[in-house]
């Protein structure tokens, strides 16, 4: 099924329909019987943390015994991964059922709809996309698995990607940074005005702290719908932030002098800590997020079960430890601001001069993370960030190596031989360390490796996380 679904369309791989036109999925889902409406759902978009927002929001209703189905991209190990019930794949006779679902509704009734003069300006040309079919097979399991509710993060931007032919109960929208220029537009207002066509009429609108170019597009935006708007540094007081490399534990307030209520009943999370098992301060601002929308959404669920929900969450690949011996974090952050926050979190906690494992996409501001990692980093690996999106490592190394140095900076095009050699780049340099510590008989720290981080690239870790497992 997943084999089959690849054949078409993949926005991910670079490639371009010729068009990009929710009217196809709103084809699509009627054809199917509208599972996009089995069940409520909550919706998020934003250029990063919308993953760790969905898997927060995921996690949290299951522990207050919702089935919740959660759709969420890129997968890291296994294309499951994407659509799931709780943290857990569906059950194989789901995917089997809704895949059987979905080839009739494509190879059968797809056809027959586009004789019609509309449906035929939408597909004659066209095939439908991998993330339509992906969205649209998401929805059939969710239907065919009774969920209670389902939680969806978007593909790409918001106003046009597959996922808005939703209804949500609430919309989350994290930070936007510039991403997608080519699809989305070359400014952050350009980019919130598509981030912002999540936002529904009547339907309250979660929203992380914003550069103000794209705050001033989403607050009229939410006007315009007569949406509440509930803008995360406006609502509570975030504070106590505690990391360790256990995770995070934070305070939140609900401010109540905002104009602002957060919800009609009950109020979150008064002189509130809470704990998430995730190093970093951007994490624990995801998870307040996360928090703010269940209260708004379902005020019936109260913090202990929070709690919970926070306490069991997993998500691969979101500053995940995956060694020990040496520490080995791998982070799918892929922006200048996200790449910062990441590699700030990981000195904080493993200090500087560790070596950096990375790997970007031919889009990405490779030149804006050079200059943040040439500051951290005693030892950059520049390697190939999987096959899945165009990317050019050898142009990423000139520009990391014009930065930073060739001295300290090294192209391995073969992930798994860039995995090996910074292995033993952290082994050499703790025997080094411990030779000169003999020496001087100071003995302090014989057995420190030197920390690695791999990112850049959801792909990347994707690779680098296969490699240490296997």
């Amino acid at each position: 099924m997943f084999d089959w679904i690849s054949e078409f369309i993949n926005l991910e791989r670079g490639q371009k329909p010729k068009s990009f036109n929710l009217d196809r999925m709103k084809v699509l889902t009627e054809l199917a019987g509208h599972p996009e409406k089995c069940a409520p759902s909550i919706h998020i978009a934003g250029s990063k943390g919308k993953g760790s927002v969905t898997s927060m929001l995921t996690s949290i209703l299951t522990a207050a015994g919702y089935r919740a189905a959660r759709y969420m991209s890129p997968h890291v190990t296994d294309i499951r991964e994407r659509l799931c019930l709780g943290d857990s794949f569906f059950d194989e006779d789901i995917y089997c059922s809704a895949g059987n679902e979905l080839r009739h509704i494509i190879d059968e009734l797809l056809p027959v709809a586009a004789k019609s003069q509309q449906t035929a300006a939408l597909f004659n040309e066209i095939e439908p996309t991998l993330w339509e079919l992906l969205t649209l097979l998401f929805f059939l399991c969710s239907r065919l698995a009774k969920c209670d509710v389902m939680v969806v993060e978007t593909g790409m931007g918001g106003r046009l990607d597959s996922t808005n032919v939703l209804d949500p109960l609430v919309s989350v929208i994290t930070l936007i940074e510039l991403e997608h220029t080519s699809f989305l537009g070359d400014t952050l207002a350009k980019i919130a005005g598509e981030k912002a066509g999540i936002i529904k009429a009547n339907k309250p609108l979660i929203l992380a702290k914003q550069h103000e170019e794209a705050l001033e597009v989403f607050r009229n935006k939410a006007k315009e719908n007569n949406s509440p708007l509930y803008y995360f540094p406006e609502i509570v007081d975030f504070s106590d932030v505690k990391i360790t490399t256990q995770g995070t534990e934070f305070s939140l307030l609900l401010n109540l002098y905002s104009s602002i209520p957060l919800c009609a009943s009950v109020p979150p999370c008064e002189n509130s800590q809470f704990s998430i098992p995730l190093p970093g301060k951007v994490q624990a601002e995801n998870a307040a997020l996360s928090i703010i929308a269940i209260k708004t959404a379902f005020p019936e669920i109260n913090e202990d079960t929070i709690r919970q929900g926070l306490a069991s969450l997993k998500i691969p690949a979101r500053f995940e430890k995956i060694s020990d011996h040496p520490p080995f974090i791998i982070d799918g952050a892929h922006t200048p601001e996200s790449f910062a926050l990441c590699a700030e979190t990981f000195c904080s906690l493993y200090g500087e001069g560790g070596i950096l494992l990375f790997g970007c996409a031919a889009d990405k501001d490779a030149k804006a993370m050079a200059k943040i990692a040439c500051l951290h980093f005693s030892k950059i690996i520049i390697t190939t960030p999987g096959i899945f999106r165009k990317s050019n490592p050898e142009k990423v190394y000139e520009t990391f190596a014009s930065i930073a140095g060739k001295d300290k900076t090294e192209l391995i095009i073969d992930t798994q031989e860039a995995v090996k050699k910074a292995k033993l780049y952290a082994k050499y340099n703790s025997q080094e360390k411990s030779r000169r510590d003999a020496e001087t008989q100071s003995g302090k720290d014989k057995e420190l490796e030197l920390p690695i981080l791999g990112t850049g690239s959801f792909y990347l870790v994707s690779e680098i996380r296969k490699f240490v497992f296997d």
